[in-house]
């Protein structure tokens, strides 16, 4: 068995620092949004309060501890002087605003619109919509000519067919004709 060296305290301090890789606040994969910000807030947040309690400890390192700087319980006020920011912000003239009335309502910050993650499909089913209605109506108004055409040629029928029968001495009825034939004669040029 081989002797164990001797602790070597010059030596663990020589050795290089290893990296310590920083802490981690909810899960990396976050998508960018109201949840990733907030992680990102809070995580900034811990960084500035650790921040601040080492340079606090570094100045209460620095200084010798002494009965103003060692945190009492209820410390009491030393003296009556204020701070100079303090006595500035006091000298400064005030601005005099109305109090907030219950029928005054702040104005509300514009919301930002909500992703809209079918937009495209959407348009895509009204554009099929508006489609299938101009079919529909173009197919209504083909079916109603037509209708139109039909009753127009019946009644055409059976003004010729009443005209040639025979009248009470088995002649044509050459005015009725004739109106029936001049009708179909002006539908033939109009057209």
């Amino acid at each position: 068995m081989a002797p164990k060296r001797p602790h070597d305290r010059d030596a663990a301090e020589s050795a290089p620092k290893k990296h310590r890789s920083g802490f981690k606040v909810g899960p990396d994969n976050l998508p960018d949004g109201i949840h990733r910000r907030k992680v990102i807030k809070i995580k900034k947040d811990l960084i500035h309060k650790a921040k601040v309690k080492k340079s606090y400890a570094k100045l209460l390192a620095q200084e010798p501890p002494t009965a103003s700087t060692i945190p009492e319980p209820h410390p009491e006020p030393a003296s009556q002087e204020l701070h100079p920011s303090r006595q500035a912000m006091l000298a400064a003239p005030q601005e005099t605003t109305p109090p907030p009335s219950s029928a005054q309502h702040p104005p509300r910050e514009r919301r930002q619109r909500k992703p809209r993650y079918f937009e495209k499909e959407e348009a895509y089913a009204a554009q099929r919509k508006a489609e299938a209605e101009a079919k529909r109506e173009e197919y209504e108004r083909r079916e109603k000519e037509k209708r139109e055409k039909i009753e127009e040629r019946d009644r055409f029928r059976k003004a010729m067919a009443k005209a040639r029968t025979g009248g009470k001495n088995g002649q044509r009825k050459l005015g009725r004709e004739s109106k029936v034939l001049l009708e179909k004669v002006k539908r033939a040029v109009g057209s």
